[in-house]
């Protein structure tokens, strides 16, 4: 159980290059995206605003764009409007809801829009890869928002 407080730090410095993602590093490695997620909380990643980019690897092209920054509450990121057209517009938001008890539900939504017949097929193939990197991803912010609490 952890306030909102604890757990958006977490968020605030998600990337590659950053604080990662706190899921199983060792499985985005093997695809060559050197992540490693940290233990701490940086400040120096505290400061983030719309427009800033979150790395999902090394490559530039693989950026998500913060399209909104709700500080405390809400983050969403995008595929940025300037990148070339790819078989989709993609957005993950990160939402924070205070519980009566104190703590705090974090909701994690993505959501597709296929610019192609085919793409949906793709996103179907690797949705269960995503949902198990997801709940890790879940599960290591709040055992780290938790043990900071």
């Amino acid at each position: 159980m952890a306030p909102a407080g604890a757990v958006w730090p977490w968020l605030a410095q998600l990337g590659q290059g950053r604080g990662g993602f706190y899921s199983y590093d060792f499985l985005e490695n093997l695809l060559g995206l050197n992540i490693h997620s940290t233990d701490r909380i940086h400040q120096e990643w505290q400061d983030i605003q719309a427009g800033d980019h979150v790395h999902l690897a090394p490559a530039a092209s693989s950026d998500l764009e913060l399209v909104r920054v709700d500080t405390g509450s809400a983050l969403v990121l995008r595929v940025p409007p300037d990148t070339p057209p790819g078989p989709f517009h993609f957005t993950w938001a990160f939402v924070l809801r205070p519980q009566p008890d104190g703590s705090t539900r974090l909701l994690v939504r993505e959501r597709y829009a296929y610019r192609r017949w085919w793409t949906v097929w793709m996103v179907e193939a690797v949705e269960v890869a995503s949902y198990i990197m997801s709940r890790r991803m879940l599960q290591g912010i709040r055992t780290r928002a938790e043990i900071r609490t």
